[in-house]
């Protein structure tokens, strides 16, 4: 890592990819031949499962993805050549759509591989970037970005939306994991070094081995308040430039050819208004605006690539909506990723009519157009044959090759950061009788987390994962099945059987806002779920029986564990490794000779929080002369000093114990506020306090439902109908994707209702029943399943009479024995499947006990 350079105003970045006079006439003489229609064509990016091969040919769609949790047919194991043929019968379909016209616009196929080729069903899957950071290895990350573009290729595909090059500041954050450092020193070290990896530079990327990269988010969303997804950074253009930048200005210096904005917003008058006068006042988003976007990114920066949108994220700009993108575009935005057919259909309609009335200038839509054609000619699109004949196209060996799993394996030892090694417990013998306990001892999910397979990776597991290991089959193949004994919780064994304990702790799998912390909740690991608290028992029980214990935590952000390092003799943060957990192994056990194989290498690219409310602890930036932390995070100092700080990591050799550290004093809740009345959340006498919403799986942007007419998303389809009591009522059709259906109060304001609980309270709901769930649905009072649990419905909606009015009660002290916390509820109902069921709800209440 080498030191930053203060930037005192926005710098011209040279790029890999010097101007050709060439690709421009090209892209010129092409550009001049289309009719508008095939230039809105390339500016709409659908989703797989709301685009048909029709479609593509219809409206000469530029490119198309597939997002987590979206396969060919809906099969989450579908194969290479699956891959293929479904990229390859979208590619026909627009080569046929140009046959008649006297030039053609190659299209291409993009994904979100963002470690490894995640969304594939035997994909190498590689650490996430919060691990690769603690390696602080920039030629290992190019090698990754080698072996990923390589297995994108073996699909077929073009164009991978990655690397995430976000500087996270706040650890509450649900992306804070797919950050490299809290601090832009790595990040930039890094970004380029990935850009180059995947698209092998000015040479390579015209080749068929490698894939078109996306720098993201663009710009500041890991500088949201209180580490909001999707929030609001304030920072001043001082701190944009100089910590949140660095990562895309080292991206767009080694060539990347796109950007991806970002679903947050930065509030500065900088960030102007570009078409003021309209209904609605511009909010803020990154995705409305011409300052960053055209002012900074392309004009002052120099980039001149696609800008593209993130899934949907033109809908949250102000002047926007799902079917509109008009002020998006006109703002710099040159790539709109819609999901839904209607959806996309709709924004390109609309596109078409604005341009014609001319709020859309015709220079703006050849701008974007323009940006679009020069990429795919320097990556060759022209040249290249159709994906089913490129060379490794539909090879099974490329997917999960030895040298890729080789690699990953190598990344997962060099990240790894000790912590403690008190008495020098490790490196273990090889020979040693080991207990492998914890909730993430042998769980796959935890170990690779969310962008696995499906969007969360809650519901992956070792069958999604051929050739998986988990850290309990890597101790098995160092010891031997005779020697090693799996119990996650200490159910049968008896510690005092074995020479020592490794204790596999760590976060359930989650991606995006399902993993942002609230900002009323705290860091304090063993606070988040019940089964982390779990955790923290176990290693109360293994200190009682007195057997050394070696604790590895696999995890997205640094929590709050400071009873758990107290209770372990080591202390290992493993991050989210993902499948190789013998690069674990490698590390904790010594070779047959007792001499360590590997030493700990991996060190602090984020500081270890002292406290449970310590939410940003960030490294002073040593490039910033007279830096002022903002007021939207913490100076490291006092309380908030890091436990660790950036840049700590043991070796093998450092032998001064850590012994106790002095753990953060509990601070007591006040009591519940006492309960006046029932809580009404949907009904005749709800009163407009709750709003009722849907999200999920393709409609992140969290859509309302309407009670005036239906609401159709690919995951929920919604209509007002009757209910006896003469209260609003919907009518829910569960498509079978993740989805969530709820009431959510229309401020955003949580309440306390604890007293609800403490007076013997439910949650009731009138509900008629069409077609019983498929799968589990679950009820609850929050709105992050599963980060908080709920009680599953399903048997009783099955046992229901079909087509009639019932009320189902659940007492809010069952939702409480399933672990839903009620200090702070802004969601006081939700219903949560990931199946079908066509369902009608009304009268959502709270009643009294």
């Amino acid at each position: 890592m080498s030191g930053l350079e203060y930037l005192s105003e926005w710098p011209r970045v040279r790029s890999a990819f010097a101007p050709d006079p060439a690709i421009e006439a090209r892209v010129a003489g092409i550009l001049g031949q289309m009719t508008l229609e095939e230039k809105l064509g390339q500016m709409i990016q659908p989703e797989l499962a709301e685009l048909t091969v029709e479609d593509a040919r219809e409206y000469k769609i530029g490119s198309a993805l597939n997002g987590a949790g979206i396969w060919p047919d809906g099969d989450r194991r579908a194969d290479v050549k699956r891959w293929v043929e479904t990229v390859d019968a979208y590619w026909e379909a627009v080569e046929d759509a140009y046959r008649d016209r006297p030039f053609r616009v190659p299209f291409m196929w993009a994904t979100d591989a963002v470690h490894g080729h995640n969304n594939v069903h035997g994909a190498t899957i590689f650490p996430h970037n919060i691990g690769l950071g603690a390696a602080r290895d920039p030629g290992l990350v190019r090698r990754i970005g080698e072996a990923t573009a390589r297995e994108i290729a073996a699909t077929g595909m073009d164009w991978t939306f990655a690397p995430t090059v976000t500087t996270p500041r706040d650890r509450r954050w649900g992306r804070h994991y797919e950050g490299y450092s809290e601090d832009p020193e790595v990040v930039r070290a890094y970004a380029g070094a990935m850009v180059t990896g995947l698209q092998g530079g000015t040479t390579g990327l015209a080749g068929d081995t490698r894939v078109i990269s996306t720098i993201k988010h663009w710009i500041a969303d890991g500088a949201t308040a209180d580490g909001v997804d999707r929030g609001v950074a304030r920072c001043p253009e001082d701190l944009l430039r100089n910590i949140h930048a660095h990562g895309f200005l080292s991206g767009i210096e080694a060539g990347a050819q796109a950007v991806m904005a970002s679903f947050s917003g930065w509030e500065n008058p900088a960030n102007y208004d570009h078409s003021p006068g309209g209904a609605t006042p511009y909010n803020h988003k990154v995705h409305g605006s011409r300052y960053l976007l055209t002012d900074v990114l392309k004009n002052a920066v120099g980039f001149d690539g696609i800008v593209i949108s993130d899934w949907d994220a033109h809908a949250e700009v102000a002047g926007c909506d799902i079917g509109d993108a008009g002020y998006a575009i006109n703002a710099g935005m040159d790539v709109l990723m819609v999901a839904g057919r209607d959806a996309w259909r709709s924004v390109w309609r609309t596109a078409r009519d604005q341009v014609v009335a001319g709020i859309i200038p015709m220079s703006r839509i050849d701008d974007a157009v323009t940006r679009v054609l020069r990429v795919k000619m320097r990556a060759g699109l022209w040249d290249k044959p159709r994906p089913r004949d490129r060379s490794l196209a539909g090879d099974a060996s490329v997917l999960g090759h030895a040298g890729h799993r080789a690699l990953s394996r190598e990344a997962v030892r060099k990240s790894l950061v000790l912590l403690k090694n008190d008495g020098g417990v490790l490196p273990l013998s090889p020979g040693a009788r080991v207990l492998v306990a914890g909730g993430a001892a042998d769980d796959i999910s935890k170990q690779a987390g969310g962008w696995t397979i499906s969007w969360q990776g809650h519901d992956v597991d070792l069958s999604d994962l051929p050739g998986a290991t988990t850290l309990a089959m890597a101790v098995r193949e160092v010891t031997g099945e005779e020697r090693c004994r799996v119990d996650p919780y200490l159910e049968d064994a008896d510690p005092r059987d074995y020479d020592v304990a490794v204790v596999a702790i760590g976060e359930d799998s989650y991606a995006e806002m399902r993993g942002t912390i609230k900002p009323w909740g705290t860091v304090e690991y063993a606070a988040l779920k019940r089964s982390y608290a779990r955790d923290l028992s176990t290693l109360r029980r293994l200190r009682e029986a007195g057997v050394p214990v070696v604790t590895v935590m696999f995890t997205g952000r640094p929590l709050y564990v400071t009873e758990e390092i107290n209770l372990s003799d080591a202390f290992v943060v493993a991050w989210l490794p993902g499948t190789e957990g013998g690069g674990v192994t490698d590390v904790l056990f010594a070779g047959p000779d007792g001499a360590a194989r590997h030493d700990f290498q991996g060190r602090l690219t984020f500081g270890w929080p002292r406290g449970r409310r310590s939410m940003s602890v960030n490294r002073i930036p040593p490039h910033i002369p007279g830096y002022r932390v903002p007021p939207e995070e913490q100076a490291p100092e006092g309380e908030h000093a890091p436990l660790f700080p950036y840049g700590h990591g043991l070796s093998l050799r450092d032998t001064a114990p850590v012994g106790h550290l002095p753990p953060d004093p509990v601070r007591p809740e006040p009591p519940a506020p006492p309960v006046t009345g029932p809580l009404e959340v949907f009904g005749a006498r709800a009163g407009g306090a709750y709003v009722m919403r849907t999200g999920g799986h393709n409609t992140w942007s969290r859509e309302d439902l309407s009670l005036e007419g239906p609401t159709s998303t690919l995951i929920v389809r919604s209509r007002p109908v009757d209910h006896p009591g003469g209260g609003p009522a919907l009518s829910l059709d569960f498509q079978g994707h993740i989805a969530f259906v709820y009431a959510e109060h229309a401020g955003g304001r949580p309440a306390d209702l604890r007293g609800h609980s403490e007076a013997g309270g439910s949650l009731a709901f009138d509900v008629r029943v069409a077609e019983p769930p498929e799968l589990p649905m679950y009820l609850c009072c929050h709105d992050d399943f599963p980060g908080q649990p709920g009680v599953d419905v399903a048997p009783l909606l099955r046992g229901l009479p079909r087509g009639e009015w019932r009320t189902v009660t659940v007492p809010l002290a069952e939702l409480e024995r399933a672990g839903t916390r009620l200090r702070h509820v802004d969601v006081p109902f939700m219903l949560y499947t990931e199946g079908r069921a066509r369902l009608d709800v009304a009268e959502v209440r709270w009643p009294a006990g």
